[in-house]
């Protein structure tokens, strides 16, 4: 971290109102004057440098911050000058400034370096100084804001598992945890559907119907492939429509988004296989395997168990939140590049793959578009919200002119019913006696699965880098997935569960974004479960008009699913570390913890993470799949291990449950 002398051995000027730059260079010549005593050679040697007209716009620091360095032949030691202004004026790459730092001297005089001046705009990023920084009246004033600052982030971020937030602070008493989260939610029970009335929930409701239908239509069709075509994607629709509206109604955290996720999938499979192997019906055994799993979650949620989570932190959180982007990801690759190695034309492949780019192109446009300088403001902010609802219009507008290719469309039935035209309700009785106790086994890891996947993506949810205010409720949340995977048990849907990349993107979905130094910042979201509740009746309503959802091209689902994934993953900060292991070091962002932390500590620190991430998707697809669940947990005791191998404060900086303030979060492009 740069030390207080730079400020200190400045001069520091407020509310310049000049905007040329030959005329602060010489405001700042005349301070250097008056108080060093500045050679009249240099000084000629400067102006000398004006008048050739040499001065090119400065760097931009970010955050509002840039530097003008002004090199000359002359003699004479460097001086610095920062000057607040009162306007703004331009600075490379279209950026525009409040503070200039003005750095002249000899070409062969060492002066500041960026690294030096940075941190003063991280300052004015960060609501606990900003406020001063502007507001400060005299260079004493500056200097005192700047200090503090300077002392905020020299003290590295507390990691203690005994600091819990309100909602994992054990009550020591049965079913204390789940009352609380009771009374908590409940005194903002009715602001989370008032708060929700704002064009944004529309454009969320919007989004979220095809962010959901997609998974649920992709993920259905995998379990039909895995089941026998006994759980397929009508049953995956109707769970995620019927448990979704319940689960938020109910749930602790609203934001959060359950349904049918991939390792969920994959374990259900799994099991179908092992049901064949041993000659025993299939939905019945699954029904005893739900009801025991929903029995096991009541009973964590009744002892607090969700207070173990306190144990997981940004480590653990990145590994899992990447292992469902990558889900995503290649998925959609898969089902994109399916079309060129099967039986399909050239022309379905290649209109399958222009719809799916297409899909990713015209929805992260128009994400980017919130801040361009086109346009009015609330036309951005409306493009930029019904962006992914825009794309998908778009480009199934797109396949029906081009109708004579032939394109897989939304694998939906002409009518209302079960895949396999069996009953809806599910008998457990149909299954052997000794299933009814021998399901135990299987429910104790599907159990696990459904535990920490909940617990971990309502973390995630609940990260203060979204700023939200009315707190969650982990062990509620988990009840009242025990509810609905008894439910989906006894009907034969698939087992329901937080779902990390449709979460984040609702969160997303419902923030206002401020731009500072260029950077996007998340200021506030928009907290309510009417998003919840509304996308889910419109998915319910979506089973009555099946023909209109079967003219939407897969290939355009699949490249929402790119969209989603890669805009998770954008702000997972562990890919971004792993991008600099691509990147000239010299070049490397100014990010908190490169300030703080050597190098090789951060690759390494990145490279455990990265190992762990590629276990994770190889044990998901080897045929001990079964216990995936445990492989998640064992990331706890992998992590506390980690302490005798990092020194405490890298791995502090590193695996913070929060960003520190001076850094950005940067969100949807």
């Amino acid at each position: 971290m740069p030390t207080h002398k730079t400020l200190h051995e400045s001069e520091v000027v407020l509310d310049v109102a000049e905007t040329e730059l030959p005329a602060l260079v010489r405001l700042s010549l005349d301070l250097w004057e008056e108080h060093h005593a500045l050679p009249a050679a240099q000084r000629a040697a400067i102006e000398q440098r004006i008048a050739s007209g040499a001065l090119a716009l400065p760097e931009d620091l970010g955050h509002g911050v840039g530097v003008l360095r002004v090199a000359h032949a002359g003699e004479g030691e460097a001086h610095c000058a920062l000057l607040r202004l009162e306007g703004r004026i331009p600075a490379r790459d279209r950026a525009e400034l409040h503070f200039l730092w003005i750095v002249a001297g000899p070409d062969r005089v060492e002066d500041p370096t960026d690294e030096e001046l940075e941190p003063f705009g991280w300052m004015l990023v960060d609501d606990r100084f900003s406020g001063d920084a502007f507001g400060a009246t005299t260079e004493d004033q500056l200097l005192e804001v700047y200090e503090r600052y300077l002392e905020f982030v020299e003290t590295p971020p507390s990691i203690s598992f005994d600091d819990v937030p309100p909602e994992l602070s054990p009550s020591g008493k049965l079913f204390g945890g789940l009352l609380k989260d009771v009374r908590r939610r409940g005194k903002v029970y009715a602001s989370d559907f008032t708060d929700g009335l704002h064009p944004k929930t529309l454009a969320s409701v919007f989004y979220l119907f095809f962010a959901l239908l997609a998974p649920a239509v992709a993920f259905g069709g995998l379990s039909a492939e895995f089941t026998g075509d006994q759980i397929g994607a009508v049953e995956t629709i109707v769970g995620t429509a019927v448990l979704g509206f319940v689960y938020a109604f109910l749930s602790g955290q609203p934001l959060t988004v359950i349904g049918s996720v991939g390792p969920v999938v994959v374990f259900i499979g799994i099991l179908y296989s092992l049901c064949e192997s041993l000659g025993i019906p299939f939905l019945p055994s699954y029904a005893w395997v739900g009801l025991w799993t929903a029995v096991i979650l009541l009973v964590l949620a009744a002892t607090e168990a969700s207070n173990l989570i306190r144990y997981f932190t940004r480590f653990t959180d990145e590994i899992f939140a990447g292992l469902m982007s990558l889900i995503f990801i290649v998925e959609a690759i898969k089902d994109i590049a399916a079309a060129f190695a099967g039986d399909a034309s050239y022309a379905t492949a290649l209109l399958s793959l222009v719809l799916a780019l297409g899909t990713y192109y015209v929805a992260s446009s128009l994400a980017r578009l919130r801040h361009s300088k086109l346009l009015r403001w609330w036309a951005r902010d409306f493009l930029a919200d019904f962006g992914p609802a825009i794309a998908i219009i778009c480009m199934t507008a797109v396949a029906f002119v081009l109708h004579p290719v032939e394109l897989e469309k939304l694998a939906v039935p002409a009518e209302f019913g079960t895949t396999s035209g069996r009953p809806w309700l599910v008998n457990p009785l149909d299954a052997p006696t000794w299933v009814w106790f021998a399901s135990i086994g299987p429910a104790l890891l599907i159990a696990t699965l459904l535990f920490f996947d909940q617990n971990i993506t309502t973390r995630l949810v609940a990260s203060p880098d979204h700023r939200l205010e009315k707190g969650s409720g982990f062990h509620l949340d988990i009840a009242v997935i025990g509810l609905c995977t008894a439910v989906a048990s006894l009907f034969g849907l698939p087992w329901m569960v937080a779902a990390t990349v449709r979460s984040l993107n609702h969160v997303r979905s419902l923030a206002t974004i401020e731009t500072h130094g260029g950077s996007e910042v998340i200021a506030s979201v928009r907290e309510t479960r009417l998003t919840g509740v509304l996308v889910h009746l419109l998915m319910g309503a979506s089973l009555f008009f099946l023909p209109a959802l079967s003219q939407v091209p897969m290939s355009v689902l699949f490249g929402l699913f790119l969209f989603m994934g890669f805009a998770s993953m954008r702000s997972n900060q562990m890919f971004e570390r792993l991008g600099l292991w691509l990147t000239d070091p010299n070049m490397y962002p100014p990010t908190h913890y490169l300030r703080r932390v050597p190098r090789k500590v951060v690759h390494v620190f990145t490279f455990v993470q990265a190992a762990c991430l590629g276990v994770l998707w190889l044990v998901k697809v080897s045929a001990i799949g079964l216990a995936f669940p445990l492989f998640i947990a064992l990331l706890v005791p992998l992590r506390l291990a980690m302490r005798r191998w990092f020194e405490p404060a890298h791995l502090a900086w590193l695996d913070a449950a929060e960003v520190p303030s001076e850094e950005d979060m940067r969100v949807l492009e």
